[in-house]
């Protein structure tokens, strides 16, 4: 899953940037009644223990027999005599994004500060005018309450992620201590993009996204289960499945067995703070005030976003950690691998392409939608063209799909199109979007 948003998403091959017009004004219920609140310096960077807390909600994604396997194969990996220490390692990399979410305000506070400075210089009359008509100042300073919001679910996420993991306060406050004392720089760009995924997998807001994409990937992998015996699951793996709101939808389906797999540590601690919401709209967030480019209305800025908007399926498997070797030891064990908005995540796509087929039976699916947006620094970038040539030349036979997933791209090939949005915010004054490429191949 890309963590790569920005408040206007560099265009790539097939991106398009589009103004969005006659945006409605939002309610007036952006900013919630709750009173001004009040905190000490300490309460801003320190998570609750959760060693210290009777009250935290309890996962419920340990409770079948493979995740009950899963999370002690998890556990050993993060245990810090397991494997080389260093930054690589799963457990430094957790800390990480808890040391990032701990500090996440501070970005915040930092960028609505320099636009108060940058407010001093407007001059006076203006600033009359500007008070007067849009109350401008109020604004900012309602900014400031709502980054505090944010922040007391991020700091949530750091004590189900301290208990999920067996994090000590003690352990994390060392790590944070020797890597400010190193005069590292925490990523605090990170969890303002992973609070946007929940807007993405787990909000009504998110649903037009999810709509570009997920009616083609579904009604593919229905009709790919057709030929299922009664009673009988197909294994499913997703790749790079971010917050996993498509694996959940898979698994709505039935006769499938569904695990998603996620690299990104951010990602992953998220999702364990979703796992332990059962019940609908649980929590609130403010996804959208890290920026004011692209507002119809200062309530849309404002906004609220309440999450989840469906529980969480507990029969779903999350598998953390690298694609390419997580999965080591499954060679030939799933029926279909559903790769979405991921393989120009790669660094070597050769290697996806190898993984993919180690993992699929003969005669396994791989079903892929999405963009070729190349990240920084790939070993190698291939046209879809060239890509077709390679996936045929090993082993992998392209078949035909419906017409609910677009247009043909090349009339000779099996290969459709279809636009599908990737940007959060529906109500912003631009739009992102990419010709995602969708198609099915089996494994001969």
């Amino acid at each position: 899953m890309r963590l790569t948003w920005a408040f206007g998403l560099l265009a790539g091959p097939w991106t398009t940037i589009l103004a969005a017009k006659n945006h409605q004004t939002a309610t007036s219920d952006a900013i919630t009644s709750a009173a001004e609140p009040t905190y000490t310096p300490d309460d801003l960077h320190i998570a609750q223990d959760p060693m210290q807390m009777g009250a935290m909600p309890a996962s419920n994604a340990d409770s079948s027999p493979r995740h009950r396997q899963e999370k002690a194969h998890l556990m050993k990996r993060m245990s810090r005599k397991h494997g080389s220490w260093g930054t690589s390692h799963p457990r430094y990399r957790l800390f990480e994004a808890l040391w990032g979410f701990s500090r996440c305000r501070d970005r915040n506070v930092a960028e609505l500060e320099k636009w108060r400075r940058l407010y001093q210089n407007v001059g006076k009359k203006q600033k009359k005018t500007l008070e007067r008509v849009v109350d401008y100042k109020q604004k900012l300073d309602d900014v400031e309450e709502l980054i505090f919001e944010n922040f007391m679910i991020c700091k949530d996420i750091v004590s189900t992620a301290m208990q999920y993991y067996g994090v000590t306060q003690q352990e994390l406050d060392k790590h944070i201590k020797e890597a400010e004392e190193a005069g590292r720089q925490v990523d605090s760009y990170s969890p303002g993009q992973t609070l946007k995924h929940f807007v993405r997998d787990w909000a009504e807001q998110g649903a037009k996204e999810r709509a570009d994409a997920f009616p083609c990937v579904l009604s593919t992998l229905s009709d790919l289960k057709g030929d299922v015996s009664k009673g009988a699951s197909l294994k499913v793996l997703l790749p790079g499945s971010g917050l996993g709101r498509l694996g959940h939808e898979v698994s709505s389906l039935g006769d499938f067995e569904v695990t998603v797999n996620e690299w990104s540590m951010f990602m992953n601690v998220a999702y364990r703070f979703l796992e332990t919401r059962t019940t609908t709209r649980s929590f609130a967030l403010h996804p959208f005030i890290d920026g004011m480019s692209h507002h119809a209305t200062t309530s849309d800025m404002l906004r609220k976003v309440t999450v989840p908007d469906r529980s969480p399926d507990p029969s779903v498997l999350l598998v953390e950690g690298d694609f390419n070797t997580a999965f080591a030891d499954q060679g030939g064990q799933y029926d279909i691998v559903v790769t979405h908005f991921f393989i120009d995540t790669a660094r070597n796509l050769m290697s996806y392409f190898d993984t993919i087929k180690f993992l699929l039976k003969p005669g396994g699916k791989w079903l892929n939608f999405g963009p070729l947006l190349y990240g920084t620094g790939p070993f190698v970038q291939l046209s879809l063209d060239e890509i077709i040539a390679v996936v045929e030349e090993m082993g992998f036979e392209f078949e035909d799909i419906g017409s609910e997933c677009g247009s043909l791209t090349f009339e000779d090939k099996k290969v459709r199109s279809t636009e599908a949005e990737y940007g959060f915010n529906t109500k912003a004054l631009t739009k992102n979007a990419y010709s995602a490429q969708v198609w099915v191949a089996t494994r001969k």
